[in-house]
């Protein structure tokens, strides 16, 4: 049996921090509640490429684990609509939508957060994404993947680009 790897969506797979903030104003308060914000995030550099490789390196058994908004319902059903934009419709089988990622079992998290929504009570690994150890998808590849498979994920990343 493979390892568990639970991949967050809000700012470790798309940008949502960055399309947040500037649409923040005493008019607009909540943009996040807006129809459609959740299915128009862009994907984070590198982040939609790694997440395949990982997929396919048959090392790990990998999971969209994400927070739902309460001030936007719709994110339920438009974080599922990114995930089949991105990754496919077989792939939304593997979404799992939880305000407390803490009550899942698994091996590997990688989230941009450490605490708030369960991560510090997940009894793996927590791989926080843009810290100082894991700043980007690269160095979070760098620690998942044994020497040989790294080749795969350049020669995937070139052939997308």
């Amino acid at each position: 049996m493979n390892p568990i790897l639970y991949v967050d969506m809000d700012d470790t797979l798309c940008k949502y921090t960055s399309t947040l903030l500037p649409q923040i104003t005493p008019e607009l308060q909540f943009p996040q509640g807006q129809l459609g914000f959740y299915l128009n995030l862009e994907p984070i550099k590198d982040a939609i490429e790694s997440v395949i490789t990982l997929i396919n390196s048959g090392f790990y058994d990998v999971y969209i684990l994400t927070a739902p908004s309460v001030i936007n319902t719709h994110s339920y059903s438009e974080k599922r609509e990114w995930i089949e934009k991105y990754f496919g419709y077989n792939f939304c089988h593997k979404l799992i939508i939880s305000p407390n990622k803490g009550l899942l079992k698994g091996d590997y998290l990688i989230d941009d957060c450490s605490s708030g929504k369960g991560q510090e009570s997940f009894q793996g690994e927590l791989i926080q994404f843009g810290s100082d150890k894991y700043p980007t998808w690269g160095s979070v590849m760098d620690y998942l993947l044994p020497q040989k498979t790294k080749y795969t994920f350049l020669q995937m990343k070139e052939e997308i680009q």
